[in-house]
Parts: structure tokens; C-alpha cells; sequence
């Protein structure tokens, strides 16, 4: 593995952990994730010319803290940080209780909502501003002004707010990310064992890792879901979540995490695509709009309308929708379906395009341009990927949900 490949593989498991143990030592979010961008663009000179370290986290780790030591010995007010840093054993490394409290600390309630869950994806996650902005449907330049202005606050109190952790990027997949963020989860579970969102969303995202190993083919191409092998998902983990299900919904605190689990849940359930309660989903896609109200789960909602009513039905749904989801490829995909089914083809196939042009996930844009050439030729394209239960950006619309 040559250094670049180190670097990016270093990226992934260990930024995140370093920036964590350096934000809960000297209490500063934005010193941490300055420190640990530093000890990267040194990684870049140092393991391009002297080689891959033999332990890369030791290694980025101790110049992170070195970093962060030297920034604070040019700033005159980071003399009582300084302290807590340099008491720090060398050698200490981060845990998962400082994982936790980066997460509260992004997630303070002097911080508006959706300034807290654009934090938390890029602190917490290392999401870059156009995948965070992409998720919020906004623009880069917008994005990064919210995160300039929610860096400047500094850490009094570790509080935990409900955030939602939004994925997106131009990876088909970001298992390191799920994989931390039910980690995360499991911590806030032992943590609060009796707070029903917490199990909700434990259960929420056990029931889409469960289908992790079936979303892709070989290619790295995205398998639509009635399409998926159901017997390569993981029964235990939806078993589990099933457990964790049940005991939130024992405690008679609905929220918008139990019941997008519960729609998770009916699909894990259901035997076949074509048996799936598509009814009973449009409900629950009912329940979340009064709790969480956002364009996007009514999108979510109209492709439940479309088994369960009709394909004109779902048309009429998401019309209204057209002005506030106009930047979002999965609104024009959703879209291109249901023309389609109605033999609305002209106008199925605009609708594909813009949904290609707005795309920027490699794995979706295949499906789209699978969809959009079988149209044209003027077979049977498949379900855009709306028809998906939209992984872990459910309700992030332009509300910030």
C-alpha cells in the first residue's frame, strides 16, 4: 500500500478518534479539527518521502497534539487549554466516551438544529462541505458559512440534542461511517438505556446495516431493493432491532427515529417486495410528517402512495413538492417512475435527465443512466432509486431535519 492509499485508509479509521480526544481535552472543537488537518498535510511531505509510519494513527496522532500544542502557544488566551493538553499522556488514546462527548459538543443547544447536525457530519464525521451541503440541499457556499459561524462557539456544556447524521458523498457506500455511527449509538444506548429515540435510532440503523451486504453487486453497482437477495441480509441484526423496536415503542415517547425504524422494519419484514405493507408504510409516512414535517418524507410517502393507491395518485403527491425539491435528483427520479408507468415517456425521460444531471453518487447515477437507457429504447426501466428507503437522510430536507 503506497502512501496515498495509507493516508486515505488513515483518513478514514483514525481522524475522526484523534479529533475527538483533542476537542475533550482542550474543550475547542475548531482547534481539534484544525490540529488534525495540519497532521495530515505533514503526513502528505513526511510519508511521500521517509515511507509509511509502522503505526500511522501513532504517528498522526502525537503531530496532531503537536499542532494543537503549537497553535496554542501563539494564541495568549489558550494558556488554561494548554495546560489540560500538556498533562495529557502522550501515548492516552481516544475511547469511546470521547467519541460521545464530541458528538454533545457539536450538539449544543446554544447551536441552532441544523447548524448542530451540519457540525456533527463534519467534525464528528469528516464530511466535506459539498457532501454535507448536498445532503442538505443547499449550496456549497451557503453550507460553508453555517459552518463557519457554528465553529466559533466554544464548548461550555456536553449536551445532547437530537441531530440526524446525514450520508452522502460520491463513495457508493461509506462503511466506516456506518459502522461509527452505530458505535456512536450503542455508546448513547448504554448511556440512556431508557430514552426511546436513542433505541429508536439504534434500530433504525441496525435494520439498514442489515441490508448492507445486498445493496451492491460486484461492480459496485446499486441493487434496487425489491431486487435485493434477501437472504444475504442480516436476520440477526434486524432481529435486534426488532427487540429494540418494541422496547421504545413500550415506552410511550413516539418520535420521528422510532417510527422511520418501524417503516425499516416492515420492509425487513415483508417476504417479498410485492407483500410489503405498503399501506400501513403510508401511515407511518403520515405519523412522521406530523413529528418531523419535511418535503422529503412526503416524497418518501408518494412512493408508498404509488403500490399502495396508484402511480397518478403518487403524481398528484408530490406535484406540490416540485419548487422546494427541485436540486434533489431523487424527487426528479421518483418523478421519471411514475411518468413512466403512466406513459408519460417525453416527459418521463426530461425528468431522468435532470434527475442524471443533479446526481453526483457514482452507484446512483449508474442506476439512473441504466433507467434512462432503457427508456429510451423503450423498455421497462427500473424503480429510480427513490423507491428506496433512503438511508440515514429520511427527513433532510431544506428544513434541516
Amino acid at each position: 500500500m503506497d502512501a496515498g492509499q495509507s493516508l486515505e485508509r488513515a483518513y478514514r479509521e483514525e481522524a475522526t478518534r484523534i479529533r475527538a480526544a483533542l476537542a475533550t481535552r482542550t474543550g475547542d472543537v475548531g482547534l481539534a479539527e484544525d490540529a488534525v488537518q495540519d497532521a495530515f498535510v505533514e503526513a502528505i511531505e513526511h510519508w511521500s518521502r521517509d515511507g509509511v509510519p509502522p503505526n500511522p494513527g501513532g504517528w498522526l496522532a502525537t503531530t496532531a497534539r503537536r499542532k494543537a500544542l503549537d497553535r496554542l502557544r501563539r494564541d495568549r488566551t489558550g494558556a488554561e487549554k494548554l495546560a489540560l493538553l500538556t498533562a495529557t499522556d502522550e501515548a492516552a488514546w481516544p475511547e469511546d466516551d470521547e467519541m460521545l462527548s464530541l458528538v454533545f459538543a457539536c450538539c449544543h443547544p446554544a447551536l441552532p438544529e441544523q447548524a448542530q447536525v451540519a457540525l456533527t457530519l463534519r467534525v464528528v464525521c469528516g464530511l466535506t462541505t459539498d457532501q454535507i451541503a448536498s445532503a442538505f440541499l443547499t449550496t456549497e457556499p451557503t453550507m460553508g458559512q453555517r459552518l463557519l459561524r457554528a465553529r466559533k462557539l466554544s464548548v461550555v456544556y456536553l449536551v445532547f440534542n437530537e441531530g440526524y447524521l446525514a450520508s452522502s458523498g460520491r463513495e457508493p457506500a461509506r462503511r466506516d461511517l456506518a459502522a461509527q455511527a452505530i458505535a456512536l449509538t450503542r455508546t448513547l444506548h448504554r448511556l440512556m438505556p431508557r430514552e426511546p429515540e436513542v433505541l429508536g435510532l439504534l434500530a433504525l440503523l441496525l435494520l439498514h446495516e442489515s441490508r448492507a451486504a445486498a445493496r451492491f453487486d460486484g461492480w459496485g453497482r446499486l441493487i434496487r431493493l425489491k431486487d435485493q437477495d434477501r437472504r444475504r441480509w442480516d436476520h440477526d441484526l434486524a432481529k435486534e432491532a426488532a427487540t429494540l423496536l418494541d422496547r421504545a415503542m413500550a415506552l410511550r415517547r413516539p418520535g420521528p427515529y422510532q417510527v422511520q425504524a418501524a417503516i425499516a422494519a416492515l420492509h425487513a419484514e415483508a417476504p417479498c417486495y410485492e407483500q410489503t405493507d405498503w399501506r400501513q408504510i403510508r401511515l407511518l409516512y403520515n405519523r412522521l410528517q406530523d413529528l418531523a414535517p419535511s418535503p422529503v418524507v412526503l416524497l418518501n410517502r408518494a412512493v408508498a402512495t404509488r403500490y399502495a393507491i396508484g402511480a397518478e395518485a403518487a403524481l398528484a403527491e408530490i406535484g406540490p413538492l416540485s419548487a422546494e425539491l427541485d436540486g434533489y435528483h431523487l424527487f426528479h427520479a421518483l418523478r421519471a417512475g411514475l411518468l413512466t408507468t403512466l406513459g408519460c415517456d417525453a416527459e418521463a425521460k426530461e425528468a431522468s435527465e435532470r434527475a442524471l444531471a443533479l446526481a453526483s453518487n457514482p452507484a446512483e447515477r449508474e442506476l439512473l443512466t441504466r433507467g434512462l437507457s432503457l427508456l429510451i429504447r423503450g423498455d421497462d426501466p427500473p424503480d429510480p432509486p427513490a423507491a428506496l428507503p433512503r438511508d440515514l437522510v429520511l427527513v433532510a430536507g431544506p428544513s434541516g431535519i
